[in-house]
């Protein structure tokens, strides 16, 4: 696609989003003084709470990636402090950033959450000839009774904590060098997978 239709793409979406914010403004929201905004409608806050109570941290992570390559390579396409080349070339690099990133943020946040999942394995599922009960129960909580969905938000929370803390030594170690390659990859294939000769 030309950087002329990403243009006029972004364009659309831009009045659509604009158009439709407004609506939602003056139909949901009710200014409040020292407040702000607040919404009053209750459909939209039950969906708000159960937002916040299915959606896990790698889904919301997901979302927040598809969500930003469906706008963030148009942001870049209005830049015109840049050339075509150039332009094309800073595309390249959004698009390969945002698709590494995000399927390294949701593996290794999946995959902290599953290790949160066999360390905090609740009493009543240790049976008989289970095997590193210490291990097992490392994480879970010192109350006496655990409400099984409040065990679940804590999951997800320590889950994502700690991948953040990975995701500190894997943005070098996979994100950069991925981002690169695929930066590469994808300018290569605008241009029939030739070098730009104008360089």
């Amino acid at each position: 696609m030309s950087l002329g239709g990403l243009n006029s793409i972004n364009n659309t979406v831009q009045a659509g989003v604009k158009n439709g914010t407004k609506q939602f403004v003056k139909r949901h929201l009710r200014p409040k003084k020292n407040i702000g905004l607040v919404i009053e409608n209750d459909k939209i806050i039950k969906n708000i709470k159960w937002i916040g109570r299915e959606i896990s941290s790698p889904e919301n992570r997901l979302i927040l990636g598809i969500t930003a390559l469906a706008s963030q390579p148009f942001i870049d396409a209005q830049n015109k402090t840049l050339d075509d080349n150039i332009k094309e070339l800073v595309i390249a690099r959004t698009i390969a950033k945002i698709i590494v990133g995000t399927t390294t943020g949701v593996i290794i946040r999946k995959a902290c959450i599953k290790a949160l999942d066999y360390m905090t394995t609740t009493p009543d599922k240790i049976k008989k000839g289970t095997k590193n009960i210490k291990l097992r129960q490392l994480l879970l909580p010192a109350v006496e009774k655990i409400d099984p969905q409040k065990l679940v938000q804590y999951k997800n929370t320590i889950g994502t904590l700690l991948a953040l803390g990975v995701m500190v030594f894997t943005n070098f170690l996979i994100d950069a060098p991925l981002t690169q390659l695929g930066t590469i990859l994808l300018y290569k294939l605008k241009h029939g997978g030739k070098n730009d000769k104008s360089k």
